[in-house]
């Protein structure tokens, strides 16, 4: 990740994380109702603090969106968190005695959201750069190594469940930041780790190519992850096996 975008990553959660201890104890208390007891969108207030209105993030801003991503997907990054494969304090700090029943609630929660997307921001990159991205996304670069993302990630781009994301409606600093932090290190997920392999061979410039033209996207109406990879999938990877 450059140094540039490191800095703006930390500027913006370091405004939120005055948001989340506000908003921290109603998560943190969380488990004394148990799963299946209390009001979710309640008992999920720290979580919409930084995420927006029922996980319904805005396409200006660096956190994802979480309505309407597959439950494996949003259950296996909570765990992620809670147990150091993904590193942010925070969330960490949110999530440390929360146990995998409720992790699971809360990810089923914010699957089952519907809600609608706001229109992408106009790109402002050059259109080569912008081209560039696109061919990584559609084509991958076999030379490399790198699959390209519709590969796993669905014709559509909109997720595959039980475990893969969409890519659409994100802001390119998210998608950026995620990237580079595949390529770091800083993020791992659990073995097969195919986005560590596929962010290890992309170069700073592709990054931000890719998040450019992901960023520009907008997602079709009514989207959801798809039930299944016709193809399946071009690596090995944890995010398709089941999850414990």
């Amino acid at each position: 990740m450059t140094k540039p975008l490191l800095r703006a990553v930390r500027r913006v959660l370091g405004t939120a994380f005055g948001l989340l201890l506000a908003a921290g104890p109603a998560l943190a208390q969380a488990p004394a109702a148990g799963p299946g007891g209390g009001d979710m969108a309640r008992r999920v207030a720290a979580c919409t603090t930084c995420h927006g209105r029922e996980g319904l993030a805005t396409n200006s801003g660096y956190f994802p969106r979480l309505a309407g991503k597959p439950a494996g997907y949003l259950y296996e990054q909570l765990r992620s968190f809670r147990d150091g494969r993904r590193q942010q304090a925070d969330m960490s700090h949110l999530l440390a005695q929360l146990s995998d029943a409720y992790l699971r609630e809360m990810a089923e929660y914010f699957a089952a959201l519907s809600l609608p997307y706001p229109p992408p921001v106009p790109p402002d990159l050059p259109p080569a750069q912008l081209a560039r991205g696109r061919a990584l996304v559609w084509d991958g670069d076999a030379d490399r190594g790198i699959p390209a993302c519709v590969r796993c990630h669905g014709a559509a781009l909109t997720g595959v469940a039980p475990g893969i994301p969409s890519l659409l409606g994100l802001p390119r600093l998210y998608i950026a930041s995620q990237l580079g932090a595949w390529l770091t290190g800083e993020r791992r997920a659990r073995a097969p780790d195919c986005m560590a392999d596929v962010g290890r061979r992309l170069a700073p410039e592709d990054i931000r190519a890719v998040a450019g033209w992901l960023a520009a996207q907008p997602v079709p109406e009514g989207a959801r992850p798809a039930t299944s990879l016709p193809g399946g999938l071009p690596v090995a990877c944890s995010a398709m096996e089941a999850h414990p």
